[in-house]
């Protein structure tokens, strides 16, 4: 085999491994939502480049390591999406940056996240002025979420008469039938409070996919099965 018929062909199964791959992780791998999946795109990409032009290193090498990857990767974002315990440490997890109106700086600094970097995405919210900023979550894709203060708001006809009260955000009360006592710790809202609402639903704990409390106080529901109450 010449050495351009091979490169075509090296070319070729690198194009069709890293479909494969992106095609089995879905379209967050695109996104690079999380660290396990950045670091996989790289890293996967270097080999595929590797493979295509690197004629002097087996083609069975570039075969086996990514195959490899592939698959650690994969296990990764499977135990990311069953274990949120074991998510948090894989994929990372959402930090508050402002809360309350304050910049939380010892958050910021723990991150490496400077004040700049905090303006900067603010402007790109349309937003220039810190004071204007109720709660400001940073995402583990890098973007920023941005809750406005009461007054600073974009209301609309449907939303003017029941505008969120300042300091409310969406807090998540159980995820895949555990209930997230951490969260029920920083907030109003307790084991008590939840359990009564889920009797007066006629639900238990177990049944729930996902609870959430929202800005408005309104408990939203996900069923494990396939339907959802509120």
């Amino acid at each position: 085999m010449s050495e351009a018929v091979e490169i075509i062909f090296r070319t070729i199964t690198s194009f069709i491994l890293l479909w494969i791959f992106v095609h089995l992780l879905g379209k967050q791998t695109i996104a690079q939502r999380t660290y396990h999946l950045y670091i996989a795109s790289i890293t996967l990409g270097t080999i595929a480049g590797n493979l295509a032009f690197n004629i002097k290193i087996k083609f069975l090498y570039f075969i086996i390591a990514i195959i490899i990857m592939g698959t650690v990767v994969f296990m990764l974002n499977l135990l990311a999406v069953r274990n949120p315990r074991f998510g948090k440490w894989i994929a990372g997890e959402p930090v508050t940056v402002i809360q309350k109106g304050k910049i939380l700086e010892e958050s910021m600094e723990r991150m490496g996240y400077s004040l700049d970097s905090l303006k900067q995405a603010l402007r790109g919210k349309d937003i220039f002025y810190i004071d204007e900023v109720e709660c400001a979550i940073l995402e583990i894709n890098g973007s920023l979420s941005v809750l406005k203060k009461e007054q600073y708001q974009n209301a609309t006809k449907q939303d003017l008469p029941l505008l969120p009260s300042a300091g409310t955000v969406p807090i998540e009360l159980v995820y895949d039938g555990k209930i997230l006592y951490e969260n029920l710790s920083k907030h109003t809202y307790d084991d008590e409070w939840l359990i009564s609402e889920l009797k007066k639903r006629n639900l238990a704990v177990f049944n729930i996919s996902y609870a959430v409390v929202g800005t408005k106080g309104n408990l939203y529901i996900d069923l494990i099965k396939d339907y959802s109450r509120e």
